[in-house]
């Protein structure tokens, strides 16, 4: 995209310069010649500015399309990472509220043992 940008640029400066140079050379006998090349290389002028204004608008909203990807990828990962710190958060509210009930689910067996069956030693 920017190799094109700057090719049209080279190629206007080009063509611009030229033209002034061979104008400055011989200089035309009539008037409205002088006039009439004027307004030609205003005119291509013109034009190439008009081309070079198009390619960066062009190059403008390619940037934008992929601003709006990244901005979404950003705000979906975002939201999964909330979503899991959420979880995160409320499984250890779930285990430090189960410490302060003393209800340790972790090892049942080590708190009492079966009637039938002696401690172990």
């Amino acid at each position: 995209m920017n190799d094109r940008v700057f090719l049209i640029v080279a190629v206007s400066l080009l063509f611009c310069g030229q033209a002034a140079v061979l104008a400055a050379d011989d200089p035309p006998a009539d008037s409205t010649l002088a006039a009439d090349q004027a307004k030609a290389v205003g005119a291509a002028v013109k034009h190439d500015a008009k081309v070079v204004a198009d390619a960066a608008k062009d190059g403008a909203k390619q940037v934008a399309v992929a601003a709006k990807e990244v901005a979404h990828e950003v705000a979906v990962t975002t939201k999964e990472g909330a979503q899991e710190v959420a979880a995160t958060a409320k499984r250890g509210a779930e285990k430090a509220k189960a410490a302060v009930d003393g209800d340790k689910t972790a090892t049942p067996a080590a708190k009492t043992a079966p009637p039938d069956k002696p401690p172990a030693p």
